[in-house]
């Protein structure tokens, strides 16, 4: 089988940061990558999954919500695929940026967290949500459009 295009990416150059994965049409794939991976390091399934409710609720909700295809996480737990459509570079690292603020600072019920609305309710974490966003606010500061590519 041919190789897929994120496992052409040398991992151990990665750092915490935004990156384009893939361009398929005028969708967007944006690696958003949180820890090193490979580091001993992961994100935490409970704050992931949180951080994953609040992220897509805010860029949903957001001035670019019809531009936004879907947010999830890496297997390897060590950061987000984030896929839109038709957004223009600099918007997306904005609309990033914005959402991390946004959970970094979060205070109230986490949306979609009921039985009803979400296949493991039970699995969530606020604080460890918070911590990610808030560890990448000062990573992507004064990110730029000339950033979003993979080193190598």
């Amino acid at each position: 089988m041919k190789r897929i295009a994120s496992f052409e990416v040398n991992h151990d150059l990665l750092t915490p940061g935004m990156y384009t994965s893939r361009i398929d049409g005028d969708i967007t794939t944006y690696d958003v990558r949180m820890v090193l991976p490979n580091a001993g390091v992961y994100l935490e399934p409970a704050a992931s999954h949180t951080f994953e409710h609040l992220f897509a609720t805010y860029t949903r909700n957001s001035r670019f919500a019809d531009h936004i295809i879907y947010c999830g996480p890496m297997g390897c737990q060590t950061g987000f695929y984030f896929l839109v459509r038709g957004l223009a570079p600099a918007d997306a690292i904005e609309l990033v940026r914005e959402s991390m603020d946004f959970i970094a600072k979060y205070e109230g019920e986490i949306p979609g967290a009921s039985r009803i609305e979400c296949g493991n309710y039970k699995l969530h974490d606020l604080e460890g949500a918070k911590k990610i966003a808030a560890s990448m606010i000062p990573v992507l500061q004064n990110w730029t459009e000339a950033d979003l590519v993979y080193k190598k």
